[in-house]
Parts: C-alpha cells; sequence; structure tokens
C-alpha cells in the first residue's frame, strides 16, 4: 500500500474514532529535537514541583527527553488532536469582579454530569488502535492522554498537527490552538507527515501571548517557565504561593486561558461541536461566593470526573482567596475572616493575604478622593 494512502488512512480511521485531526511522527524525531530542549528545561527549573516531569532511568537520563530511552520498541507516534473550543466568553472579555476565572479544557460536561478529557480522549484512543489493529494485523502499542513519557507537543509538530507558538502551543491553522492531544505509541514503521511538509510557523512578529501573560511565565517567544505560569501555579503547586505573584492572578482559580484567548489565530478558530466536551455553563464565570462555599461534598459532586478535582478543594479554596484578595471587593471580608481563623494553615495564610490586599486597595482607593 502506497504511503500517502497508509498515512490518509490512519487519519480517517482517527477522525472516525472523534478525533478532529491526526497524523504520524517517527521514532526518533528528527535529531531528537526534543531532548536537548527538555534537559536544559529542567535544569532551570522551569518545571516547578512537577517531579513527574523529572523523572530518571537507572542510567539517570530524563524519561521524557526521548521516546528511545522509555520505550525502545517504539517505531512511530500517532498523534490525534481534539478540538475542545467552547462557546464560551473569554477569560479576557468583561465580566464582573465577583466571578472567578476556570480553564476552558476545565468546562467540560455531557449531559449535565461532568468529563475529563484525560477518559474522553483514552476511550476513542483505545477505539482507534482497536481499529488500526484490525486493518494492519496485530503489533505493540500503547495509548497515553498526558502522561505518556514523550513531550506531545514536539510530536504533534513532526506529526503535522499544527507549529508550536510563541505561547508554546500547538496552534493549527483552521483550527486554532484549542486542542486536547492524545497519542499512541506503535511499533510500527509508518510513514510520517514529515514525508509531506512541516507545518510552517505563521506567528511572524506578533507577541501578543508574551505580552498579555500576567506573571511573565513565557519568558521568550516560544518557551515557558512553568513555574511562573498560573495554570502551574493554581493546579500543581502545592501549598502557598509565592506572594510577588498572587496580584498577577486576578480572577483565575483554575488554570489559565490568557495566552490562548489573546492569539489572533484563535479568532478564527471553529467552536467544537463534540457534545462529550461541550462547555457546563454553571461553570463559566462561576460567582467567587458560590464556590467560596464548597464543601468537600459538594466539591464530588460538582467536579466528580473532572480535571479541577488534581487542585484538590483545599487548593481550589486557596485560589479563591486569593482571587477575592484581588477583586477589590469588601464584601468578601466575612468569608476571608471565616478562613483566616480556620485550621487549614495554607487556606488561613493565602486568606489573611487577601485582606491585607483589601485594605490596601481600599486604603489607596480613599487617598485618591
Amino acid at each position: 500500500m502506497p504511503e500517502s494512502t497508509v498515512h490518509d488512512q490512519i487519519v480517517a480511521l482517527a477522525r472516525d474514532a472523534g478525533f478532529s485531526t491526526a497524523g504520524i511522527a517517527p521514532v526518533p524525531l528528527p535529531g531528537e529535537t526534543a531532548e536537548p530542549y527538555f534537559e536544559g528545561w529542567i535544569e532551570r527549573g522551569y518545571a516547578g514541583e512537577m517531579e513527574y516531569l523529572k523523572r530518571r532511568d537507572q542510567e539517570h537520563r530524563l524519561l521524557r527527553s526521548s521516546l528511545r530511552v522509555a520505550v525502545p520498541w517504539a517505531q512511530s507516534v500517532i498523534v490525534c488532536a481534539t478540538n475542545y473550543n467552547a462557546d464560551a466568553p473569554k477569560s479576557t472579555d468583561p465580566a464582573s469582579p465577583e466571578s472567578a476565572w476556570i480553564a476552558r479544557y476545565a468546562l467540560t460536561g455531557y449531559q449535565t454530569r461532568p468529563t475529563d478529557y484525560h477518559d474522553v480522549l483514552l476511550a476513542r484512543l483505545k477505539n482507534l488502535e482497536q481499529r488500526l489493529q484490525q486493518a494492519f494485523g496485530p503489533f505493540e502499542s500503547r495509548c497515553y492522554v498526558d502522561t505518556g513519557p514523550l513531550v506531545e507537543r514536539a510530536y504533534a509538530r513532526y506529526a503535522g498537527i499544527g507549529w508550536t507558538g510563541k505561547n508554546t502551543c500547538i496552534i493549527n491553522q483552521k483550527l486554532g490552538s484549542w486542542l486536547f492531544l492524545g497519542v499512541i505509541l506503535t511499533g510500527l514503521e509508518l510513514p510520517p507527515a514529515t514525508l509531506f511538509a512541516l507545518p510552517e510557523d505563521r506567528c511572524g512578529s506578533c507577541t501578543r501571548c508574551i505580552d498579555a501573560c500576567p506573571t511573565g511565565a513565557l519568558v521568550a517567544p516560544y518557551q515557558m517557565d512553568a513555574s511562573l505560569c498560573i495554570a502551574y501555579l493554581t493546579i500543581e503547586k502545592r501549598g502557598p504561593i509565592p506572594e510577588p505573584l498572587r496580584p498577577q492572578m486576578g480572577r483565575q482559580v483554575f488554570g489559565c486561558d490568557i495566552c490562548q484567548d489573546v492569539c489572533p489565530w484563535n479568532r478564527r478558530a471553529p467552536v467544537s461541536a463534540d457534545p462529550e466536551l461541550a462547555a457546563r455553563r454553571e461553570l463559566v464565570n462561576p460567582a467567587l461566593a458560590w464556590l467560596a462555599e464548597l464543601d468537600a461534598e459538594s466539591f464530588r459532586t460538582l467536579f466528580r470526573q473532572s480535571p479541577v478535582q488534581r487542585a484538590k478543594l483545599n487548593g481550589l479554596l486557596r485560589n479563591v482567596a486569593i482571587a477575592m484578595g484581588n477583586s477589590g471587593l469588601a464584601s468578601y471580608r466575612p468569608k476571608l475572616q471565616e478562613w483566616a481563623a480556620g485550621t487549614d494553615p495554607v487556606l488561613a495564610e493565602a486568606a489573611q493575604w487577601a485582606l491585607t490586599r483589601l485594605s490596601t486597595t481600599e486604603t489607596n482607593e480613599e487617598a485618591q478622593l
């Protein structure tokens, strides 16, 4: 079978399985482009406390630096992408100071129940894997959604999904950057997308994502210090968030969409019609006061099978306290005082910081009168 036909057949099967687009990348990547960059990225401390990214083998090689290290039998990677662009406001649109922001990828639900894109995409990958086994015969394979020992975005580029934007996201010329990625590692030598052409970098001279990042996490074009990223701070960071970064977090309580919201390529991005990844309206610009009243049981009910569970209740409330402090609204004082006197030391400290910030804001406003 001609190589282009094999490639097209796999892309068609991926679309039948529910993906927006797909492609094939070789193993190893040309020059193993991910390896030296990833090693340096880790050494500069850009991974923060995400220890899983720093795992090494017995020879002290980073597992995610190369599939040749972690999965020596892999010959090719099928990269699948799904559009999750919700029909919902952007985080950068005008909103009430009483509202919070939850990242677009965590808004998803299906028929009134939450969904986690990890589960949705993994089920589709398994379905595709089965179809591929039927089409090409038995072969060794493994499916991953953000859990595999590889840098998915590097393989997505060589699979022809899109180019790496200055915000470090994969950008597809037609779909934008609101893309979930899933991969199937295979023992098959499949024809990669690079036989045709790598996607052209179309960021040009634009620096809107870099200019808009409140915490300066985009330290250079195409380079992110994840330890400064609001998504990392509100989801992965345990314990207190560094004080100098708190004012820049604004109303973000889980993740951050700013660098994608300002990207010109997302202006024309199509809205997803995927029913399993539809936005739950109650989570779009949710009231800070509503989130503040969550307890263990209501948190589990609201976010069961949702990515928000990763932050845990105490992490989410810590973020809500900081957002309340950034709101400038004195109406949050009673709740913050309650938290400041509570038994959770991280929440108490965040609440006390928020109270101090509200007082500072009020003092500055009075001085301007």
